[in-house]
């Protein structure tokens, strides 16, 4: 089955440049939903902190636009349509972010499918409305502005001798077997001065990137109580790093130290309690935790979606034995057809497309369904092109007419959602597809009895009619 070709790659990227402009080849980004990025910053000055972050962004294709918060020309729409595609919120020194950049202003920017990557820090206090556009996600952060993580276990012993707030982390795996990681790897990062989030149940979509060890806790610095009662959060309750995939697939990600942004950690010597000395792996991490937020990894892309009526040959295992029969995607199916459905898909990765690799524990499901699902069946990886995965799956529709959906709902922390349904019509047999009475077996009974009883009735009436009544010799009519 034909899949995303290597001409229907360079068509998507032409579609890009004659989207954003002339740009060439190596300034196109790699993000699949646009290269203008806003970074909000209040202090201009600050941006040779992040220089090294800065370039990276640049070298991967994005246009950086700097921009004050307070910026009265700042707007994130025009025409009523977006003007970024991505937000990068840095802590700003005031109290507040400007009415672009309001809760409701940023919601209806993920709404339309926009991208924020949202950094605090604890020497910068959280300004009233990124906490209000939190809740509304469900992520609570401490009620005291200034409050800090510390580990006394897990700490830089060369630049946090004293105040353990500055984290050692390894890069995190994956936070269950059947759910990809995007994160990994074997580096250590630095976390100075990060903001404690909680994460609260309402919200399904919110999932941790980077959580605290067990030893860690929340408190706030200028509490001079020599110990701590009543911290807002300890251990693996605390999310570092923190993301949500709106339904649309839209991405917020929330990290919790932006001084880990900073060019001085960037590679930087870092050493644990156990005395071993190292190099940071923060660069690494930001381009993982960016690329994902851009929209630059974990995106699946559908291809051909396809279901036709089927025969089975059972001297053939697999689907080698499946045959096409008729045309692809009839409206119409009969009760008890054997019908194949086959979906294509692939994994955007940075620069190309890939075939899309499920993991073994993990499953990807088809529903045949009317109002509940009357079939739910793991979908089969059977074929392979350069850029992409045939699932397929073959069942028998049910005893049941009706309007039925194929359906494929397949949504996974840190993948985009798939979403596919396809209508078709299920009809009963007609009177002519129905099996002859002589064909079933358990009806030759009842149709023997019938012949009896004919053969009996026949036999009736030919004694009835040609059997006359025996009459005495010598008595005949009488006469007058």
């Amino acid at each position: 089955m034909a899949g995303f070709s290597c001409d229907a790659h360079r068509r998507y990227r032409m579609g890009v440049l004659k989207k954003w402009g002339p740009l060439t080849t190596d300034a196109i980004a790699l993000s699949s939903s646009g290269s203008r990025i806003l970074i909000a910053i209040e202090d201009t000055a600050e941006k040779e902190k992040y220089s090294a972050f800065w370039e990276d962004l640049e070298g991967r294709g994005y246009k950086l636009s700097f921009e004050s918060p307070k910026n009265e020309k700042l707007s994130l729409f025009k025409l009523g349509e977006r003007v970024y595609d991505h937000i990068i919120l840095l802590p700003p020194k005031s109290k507040g972010l400007g009415p672009a950049l309001s809760p409701n202003r940023l919601l209806e920017f993920i709404n339309r499918n926009g991208n924020i990557l949202l950094t605090l820090s604890a020497d910068s206090p959280t300004p009233t409305a990124i906490s209000s556009l939190l809740l509304e996600l469900d992520i609570h952060l401490p009620p005291d502005r200034t409050s800090l993580v510390v580990d006394h276990l897990n700490h830089d012993t060369i630049s946090a001798a004293e105040k353990h707030d500055v984290l050692l982390l390894p890069q995190p795996s994956a936070i269950r077997p059947d759910v990809r990681s995007f994160f990994g790897g074997n580096g250590i990062i630095a976390l100075p001065r990060a903001v404690a989030q909680e994460l609260g149940n309402s919200n399904p979509h919110l999932a941790p990137i980077l959580r605290a060890k067990g030893t860690a806790y929340s408190y706030n610095p200028k509490d001079e109580a020599e110990s701590v009662e009543d911290p807002f959060a300890v251990g693996e309750q605390i999310s570092l790093v923190s993301s949500m995939q709106a339904r649309n697939s839209a991405r917020f990600t929330v990290l919790g130290s932006v001084e880990a942004l900073e060019n001085t950690w960037f590679n930087a010597k870092v050493k644990g309690l156990d005395g071993k000395q190292s190099n940071t792996a923060n660069k690494e991490f930001a381009k993982q935790i960016s690329a994902w937020t851009f929209m630059e990894a974990g995106v699946l892309k559908v291809g051909k979606v396809e279901h036709h009526l089927s025969s089975i040959n059972p001297q053939v295992s697999g689907n080698d034995g499946v045959i096409q029969l008729g045309y692809l995607n009839p409206k119409i199916y009969r009760v008890k057809n054997d019908v194949t459905f086959n979906i294509e898909l692939s994994e955007y990765s940075y620069d190309k497309l890939s075939p899309l690799a499920i993991l073994p524990s993990d499953a990807l499901q088809l529903e045949f369904s009317m109002l509940s699902p009357f079939h739910r069946l793991d979908l089969q990886p059977v074929s392979h092109t350069s850029n992409s995965t045939v699932f397929s799956t073959t069942f028998k529709t049910p005893d049941q007419h009706g309007i039925f959906a194929f359906k494929v709902n397949y949504k996974r922390p840190f993948l985009t959602n798939v979403e596919v349904k396809r209508e078709v019509t299920v009809r009963h047999f007609a009177h002519d597809e129905y099996p002859r009475s002589w064909e079933i077996s358990g009806g030759w009974v009842w149709i023997a009895g019938i012949w009896v009883t004919i053969a009996g009735w026949v036999a009736f009436v030919w004694i009835f009619l040609y059997s006359e009544p025996a009459y005495e010799k010598g008595k005949g009519k009488k006469t007058q």
